[in-house]
């Protein structure tokens, strides 16, 4: 698997770097002092990235209110999470629906084009050739020089809601850090969920999501129970993907201080539910972020990595980060967890 992961990352490379040497395109200085009457955006393709453009999407808006903001998704997953975004005029899928999108997409003309990405990536690469803009914006790395007219020109551990909302920069607009906090688009919430919220006292409860991004970032079920046992006076809610709810349904039945809690249908459901929490213990996964739109403090375990305790770190809010001694969460003790949590409790 490493090695196959390798054989891409260097394809990526090499497609950035024939880019290069065909486009050649000078550095432009900011500020870019032209019209933006429409903006095209290359949306990440996961929960969190999706989470962390929104700031950008709201101050677009609010600077450029007369703009056409477009957004181009990569996912069905994130491309079901915009669809409510009223800051977002038109959503583009890019794969699963080519052909409407490639028709729609090759008869219009932007004035900004925006790659989210800081690192090459040959879907974004290839989008970013094929979508006719008078200018293109990238986030300055070294296979983005001469592909795009604009850099956003920040440090690679920036917080990656800064880094989106580096492009306002670039538009001749400052902005402060603490306008950047992201948001949830709306959803319909269930029955089951608004009675549970009704149920919920407010900032009393404690959260811990069980579910992860990827095998590295779980921690074991064995550990969470550890963790609700030891705050026996603590009410816990516990979070869950789809996959892990036996998981979730185990500890709810395992430990009185666990409260059942209903299936939330979206991230804006459970972000509800969050917004309602004390503090939200959490492996580095998209409900990190989910706890930044609500403004709910963060118990957050980071495996050794730096760019994702830096990059994806907890964001406005309250927080402390508990790091693996090996690049798996699961390493992490249960005594350094429990440990953490009783010092932000006591505060």
């Amino acid at each position: 698997m490493n090695g196959e992961w390798k054989k891409k990352r260097r394809f990526r490379q090499n497609f950035a770097r024939l880019l290069q040497k065909m486009l050649r395109k000078p550095l432009l200085q900011a500020p870019y002092t032209g019209t933006v009457n429409s903006v095209i955006i290359l949306a990440q393709e996961k929960y969190g990235d999706a989470i962390l453009l929104t700031p950008l999407l709201r101050l677009l808006k609010r600077h450029f209110p007369d703009s056409t903001v477009h957004v181009v998704t990569f996912s069905r997953a994130t491309y079901s999470f915009f669809q409510s975004d009223r800051n977002i005029d038109i959503l583009h899928l890019a794969r699963g629906n080519a052909w409407p999108y490639y028709r729609h997409l090759l008869s219009r003309r932007f004035d900004i084009l925006f790659n989210t990405k800081d690192h090459p990536s040959t879907s974004f690469l290839f989008q970013s050739l094929l979508v006719r803009a008078r200018y293109k914006v990238g986030i300055d790395c070294d296979y983005h020089r001469g592909i795009y007219d604009y850099l956003v020109d920040l440090d690679f551990h920036t917080p990656v809601a800064l880094k989106n909302c580096g492009l306002l920069d670039i538009l001749g607009k400052s902005v402060h850090p603490y306008e950047c906090r992201p948001y949830l688009p709306e959803k319909p919430v269930s029955e089951t969920v608004q009675a549970f919220l009704k149920s919920m006292q407010e900032r009393t409860c404690t959260g811990i999501n069980i579910s992860a991004g990827g095998p590295t970032r779980y921690w074991t079920e064995e550990n969470w129970k550890k963790l609700a046992d030891a705050f026996p006076g603590i009410t816990f809610v516990v979070f869950s993907a789809p996959c892990d709810r036996e998981k979730k349904n185990r500890l709810e039945r395992q430990c009185p201080n666990v409260m059942p809690s209903p299936e939330t249908a979206n991230l804006y459901e459970a972000g509800l539910i969050v917004g309602k929490l004390k503090l939200l213990v959490t492996p580095d996964t998209a409900l990190v972020h989910v706890a930044a739109c609500v403004n709910t403090p963060v118990l957050g375990l980071y495996g050794t990595a730096p760019q994702d305790q830096s990059r994806f770190m907890p964001f406005l809010v309250k927080h402390k980060v508990v790091v693996s001694p090996t690049a798996l969460v699961k390493e992490i003790s249960a005594d350094k967890v429990i440990a953490a949590l009783q010092a932000m409790v006591s505060n």
